[in-house]
């Protein structure tokens, strides 16, 4: 059963309740106090321009603990190397822009769509949307934008327009904030050979009750 959310409360039915494929609910907004509530509990927004608003909360979790990531010996180079420049929360609503325009291999259009943006721009305004940019030659190359509930950063996407540009940014996420795990939602063998895993929502929801969502608390560790 899918539940159709009402737009005058902010409500969501039980995240275990979802359908096989993930699929929550349908409708309300993406209004800042709805989508703090969804990523308290594990639910994200997923639609496209032909659909209306839809609330998944998947049954298995692609996540990549901190500690367990796996950096590449060329990867690694790339890194030490100093050929990047990497900041934090300086061109939010670039980084957005980019991963929503950005060609994807099997993928036509973009789930980002302009609602998306502008909602996660407003969280990113309130304090609790954050990104890291890639710059070389002063150009942005490449970064990653998501919402951080506690020690824990819920993904939400990552672009590249140089090779590793993107694999950097995660890098520098995963070593530099004292983060305890990154949600990256949609599996992909990129991130599974660095490291990314399943688990289960049992497991997800329960480290997420453990955190507290904040604005302002995206600050490196070094």
């Amino acid at each position: 059963m899918i539940y159709r959310l009402d737009e005058k409360q902010i409500s969501f039915p039980h995240p275990s309740l979802a359908d096989e494929d993930g699929l929550l609910a349908v409708g309300g907004d993406l209004s800042i106090d709805r989508l703090l509530l969804a990523y308290e509990y594990g639910i994200f927004p997923w639609y496209d321009e032909d659909t209306p608003i839809l609330w998944y909360a998947p049954f298995e979790r692609f996540v990549l603990y901190p500690e367990k990531i796996k950096i590449s010996k060329s990867l690694q180079k790339t890194v030490r190397s100093g050929k990047f420049r990497i900041t934090v929360d300086t061109a939010f609503t670039e980084v957005i822009q980019a991963c929503a325009t950005m060609d994807r291999k099997g993928q036509q259009g973009t789930w980002i769509v302009d609602d998306m943006q502008q909602a996660y721009i407003n969280l990113h305004k309130a304090g609790y949307a954050h990104s890291i940019e890639v710059w070389q030659d002063n150009k942005l190359v490449g970064g990653l934008y998501g919402v951080q509930v506690g020690s824990v950063f819920c993904g939400e996407s990552m672009f590249s327009k140089v090779s590793d540009a993107s694999k950097v940014a995660l890098v520098h996420l995963a070593q530099d904030f004292g983060l305890s795990m990154i949600d990256c939602q949609v599996p992909s063998q990129h991130l599974q050979r660095m490291g990314a895993e399943l688990i289960s929502q049992e497991k997800y929801l329960l480290d997420l009750a453990h955190q507290d969502i904040k604005p302002y608390g995206f600050q490196r560790t070094l």
